[in-house]
C-alpha cells in the first residue's frame, strides 16, 4: 500500500513554486508509505510517491515509466491478476523490467488505453502521465477500497491519497462547501464526490478522469448491472459462490511480507481464515482484539475458529481510550467524519501491525448479503405494509401516529414501533433515507441554524443517497437498499474508516468479500435465495455452517463500538463544555451551539441518548482546530 500525489498543468508549464511543493506534499503521506519515496518531473508535471513495500521490494520503486519513458505511473493498492494480465501484454510485445503490480498497469494502459481498468481485478487508485500526449490519467477501483482526491487549482490537475497533501500546494483554497457540512450532520460522513472544501472532491468509486487538451472528463467504467437473474437451486449458487470465495482469498495472498488476518467472532472474517488455513502451506496468523466491555469482546469465539484452523493466533483484550489518539485519528480523516467505530478500528490495526504488514477482513458481507437486518428486516416490513393502506390518507395516518408514538425506552420491545409507522408513511426511497441517517432530519436542519420544517427532500444529501436506492432495477426494496449501501454507506462509511486507520499504523487491508465477481454474483441472488424468511447472510451462514465451530453460529451480532457517550458526560465532560460549547469553539458558525447545550444537558442527565450529534459536533470542532486556518472556516447563514 502506498500514498500518491501530483500536479500536471492544465495546458503550458506548471507553476515552478508547485514543482517546489512536491517534496512537501509527498512527505505528508509517509505514513502510507514508510519505507521510501519517489519522485518525478518535468516542466508539465509533478507526481510523488511514498512506498509500502509489499510486492516486488526489490524492483518495484515509484514513480515507474514504461520502456522509453514515456509514460509514468504512481499507483496505490493492488491489483490481483497482474500475473495473468502480464502474460497476456508480453505475448502482445510489452516488456518487463519488474515483478512488480504496478509495471502490469503501465503496459495495460499502453494497449488498452483508458479501458485499461476493465482488465484489473483488485484494489487501486492511480495517476498515469502520458508525456507523449500531455494527458493524466486518474483512476480508481471499482468499489472504492483506495481513495483519491483532486482538485483544479492554480493552473493545475493536483491529486493525492489524502487532502493533507493537497493543502501542501501553494495554490491551495480552502473554501469550505456549506453544503457537503448538511450532508455531514445527519450521515456522518460526506458523500463522493464532494469534501468538506469546496474546491475539492472525491473521484468516486468505479470511476476514471482524463484530463486532455485542457479540459478533463469522467467517466464511470464499472456498476452491477444484473439483479435477480440466478433462478438456481440454492445448492448451486452455494458451490458456485464457496468456490468463488476461496479463489478470492488465495489471490490475495501474494505478498513478501509477513501477512494474516483480523479474526472476529463472526462468520466473515471466520470463513476467510478457513480458506486462507486451506491455501497457505503454513498456519495462517490471526489477531484478535476484544474489549473490556463484555458486550463487545468476541475473543472466545475468535479462540475457537483459531483452534480449529490451527493458526498462530493473538489475542488482545483492550479497552479503548481517547487519551492520545483522538488528535491522530481526526487528522487522518481531513475532514470531519463521525463514526466512532474508528476508535476501535484505530486499536484493531495497531495491534495487527505488531505481527503482520498485511491484513485480510471481513468487511463486505453486510451490503452484499444482507447483514444490515436491524435496518434491512424492518424495511421489508414496511413495503408489505405500506401496499395495503388506503392511498395518501393511509399514509398521512401512519406517519401522524409514528410522529406522535412513544418512544421511552420503558415501553416494551413489540411496543416500540414509532419509527415504523413514520417509514410506513413515507415512500421507500424516504424510508431507506431516514433509516441510514443517524441524525433524523428535524435534528440536523435544528442544530444547523435552519428550518425544522424543510423538507428533508430539499437536503444536499437527500438525492445522492436514494438515487441509487431508486435507479436499481430490482422490484425487492431489499436489493434496493443493499444496492444504495454498497454505493453510499459502504465507500462513503465503512472502506474510508478502514483505509485511514490501517494506514495510520502502515497496514494493508484487503477484502476478499469484495472481490467484484462475489458481489456482482450477490445480486444475481433474487431476495428469497438471500434473504429466505428476511433471515440476514443466509447464504454466508449456510458456508458457515459447513466450514465454522458450530458453537459460533447463534451468536448475536456484537457492535464495534467505542463508550463515547459516557466519555463525553464523563472523563471528558470538561474538555467538551471548553472546546465545542464554549466562547472559543470554531463551530460557532457553523452550528447553534445553544441547541448542542441543551442536548449536552439532555444526555448528561440521560433524558435522551444524544451521543452522535454531540460526537458528530465535537468532530467538526477538532477538525477545525487541527486542519482549518481560519480562512477555511465559513460563517453558514441559516436557511429556510
Amino acid at each position: 500500500m502506498c500514498g500518491i500525489c501530483g500536479a500536471v498543468a492544465v495546458e503550458g508549464t506548471l507553476d515552478p513554486e508547485i514543482h517546489a511543493a512536491l517534496p512537501a506534499m509527498t512527505s505528508t503521506l509517509s505514513h502510507r508509505g514508510p519505507d521510501e519515496d519517489g519522485f518525478h518531473q518535468d516542466e508539465r508535471a509533478a507526481l510523488g510517491h511514498r512506498r509500502l513495500s509489499i510486492i516486488d521490494r526489490a524492483g518495484g520503486q515509484q514513480p515507474l515509466a514504461n520502456e522509453d519513458g514515456s509514460v509514468w505511473i504512481v499507483f496505490n493498492g493492488e491489483v490481483y491478476n497482474h500475473q495473468d494480465l502480464r502474460r497476456k501484454l508480453t505475448a502482445r510485445g510489452h516488456r518487463f523490467r519488474t515483478h512488480s503490480d504496478t509495471e502490469a498497469i503501465v503496459h495495460a494502459y499502453e494497449e488498452y488505453g483508458e479501458s485499461c481498468v476493465e482488465h484489473l481485478e483488485g484494489m487501486f487508485a492511480f495517476a498515469i502521465y502520458d508525456g507523449r500526449r500531455g494527458d493524466l490519467f486518474l483512476a480508481r477501483d471499482r468499489l472504492g477500497k483506495k481513495p483519491l482526491f483532486y482538485a483544479a487549482l492554480g493552473g493545475a490537475v493536483h491529486f493525492a491519497s489524502e487532502i493533507k497533501a493537497l493543502r501542501q500546494s501553494p495554490a491551495w483554497d480552502g473554501e469550505i462547501d456549506p453544503a457537503a457540512l448538511e450532508m455531514y450532520m445527519p450521515l456522518g460522513y460526506i458523500l463522493a464526490p464532494r469534501t468538506i472544501y469546496r474546491h475539492v472532491h472525491k473521484l468516486e468509486p468505479g470511476h476514471t478522469l482524463l484530463l486532455r487538451d485542457g479540459a478533463f472528463r469522467i467517466r464511470r467504467y464499472w456498476d452491477v448491472t444484473e439483479f435477480d437473474t440466478d433462478g438456481r437451486h440454492e445448492s448451486a449458487i452455494l458451490t458456485d459462490l464457496e468456490e468463488s470465495l476461496g479463489q478470492a482469498v488465495a489471490a490475495r495472498l501474494e505478498s513478501e511480507v509477513p501477512l494474516g488476518a483480523f479474526l472476529s467472532g463472526g462468520i466473515d472474517s471466520g470463513l476467510v481464515v478457513s480458506w486462507m488455513a486451506a491455501s497457505l502451506r503454513q498456519s495462517p496468523l490471526t489477531v484478535s482484539v476484544g474489549f473490556e466491555d463484555a458486550e463487545h469482546n468476541e475473543l472466545d469465539a475468535a479462540g475457537r475458529v483459531a483452534q480449529r484452523f490451527a493458526t498462530r493466533h493473538h489475542a488482545i483484550t483492550l479497552e479503548p481510550r481517547l487519551d492520545g489518539i483522538l488528535e491522530q485519528i481526526v487528522d487522518a480523516f481531513d475532514e470531519p467524519f463521525a463514526d466512532s467505530s474508528a476508535i476501535p478500528t484505530f486499536f484493531v490495526c495497531g495491534a495487527a501491525r505488531r505481527h503482520v504488514t498485511v491484513c485480510l477482513s471481513g468487511d463486505g458481507g453486510d451490503e452484499t448479503f444482507g447483514g444490515y437486518d436491524f435496518r434491512y428486516v424492518p424495511h421489508a416490513l414496511e413495503c408489505g405494509v405500506r401496499r395495503f393502506l388506503p392511498g395518501t390518507p393511509g399514509r398521512s395516518l401512519a406517519r401522524w401516529l409514528g410522529k406522535h408514538w412513544p418512544r421511552s425506552p420503558r415501553l416494551p420491545r413489540p411496543l416500540r414501533i414509532g419509527t415504523l409507522l413514520e417509514n410506513v408513511g413515507r415512500s421507500p426511497e424516504d424510508a431507506y433515507y431516514a433509516d441510514l441517517t443517524f441524525l433524523k432530519s428535524h435534528d440536523a436542519r435544528l442544530v444547523l441554524g435552519q428550518d425544522p420544517a424543510r423538507d428533508p427532500r430539499r437536503g444536499a444529501g437527500y438525492a445522492a443517497v436514494t438515487e441509487p436506492y431508486m435507479s436499481c432495477p430490482s422490484p425487492s426494496p431489499l436489493q434496493r437498499a443493499q444496492y444504495a449501501d454498497l454505493k453510499i454507506y459502504l465507500p462513503n462509511d465503512v472502506l474510508v474508516k478502514v483505509d485511514r486507520m490501517s494506514m495510520q499504523h502502515s497496514l494493508e487491508v484487503r477484502c476478499p468479500i469484495l472481490e467484484r465477481q462475489v458481489v456482482e454474483a450477490a445480486f444475481r441472488v433474487p431476495t428469497e435465495r438471500k434473504m429466505p424468511r428476511l433471515r440476514a447472510k443466509h447464504l454466508l451462514h449456510r458456508l458457515a455452517e459447513i466450514r465454522l465451530p458450530p458453537e459460533n453460529l447463534g451468536l448475536p451480532k456484537h457492535g464495534f463500538t467505542a463508550p463515547i457517550g459516557r466519555w463525553m458526560v464523563g472523563a471528558f465532560a470538561d474538555r467538551y463544555r471548553d472546546e465545542v460549547l464554549g466562547p472559543g469553539a470554531r463551530i460557532a458558525g457553523l452550528l447553534d451551539q445553544k441547541v448542542l447545550s441543551r442536548w449536552f444537558e439532555d444526555h448528561r442527565l440521560r433524558r435522551a441518548d444524544r451521543s452522535y450529534p454531540l460526537w458528530a459536533a465535537w468532530m467538526i470542532e477538532l477538525w477545525a482546530r487541527r486542519t482549518a486556518s481560519e480562512s477555511d472556516v465559513l460563517v453558514v447563514s441559516p436557511q429556510g
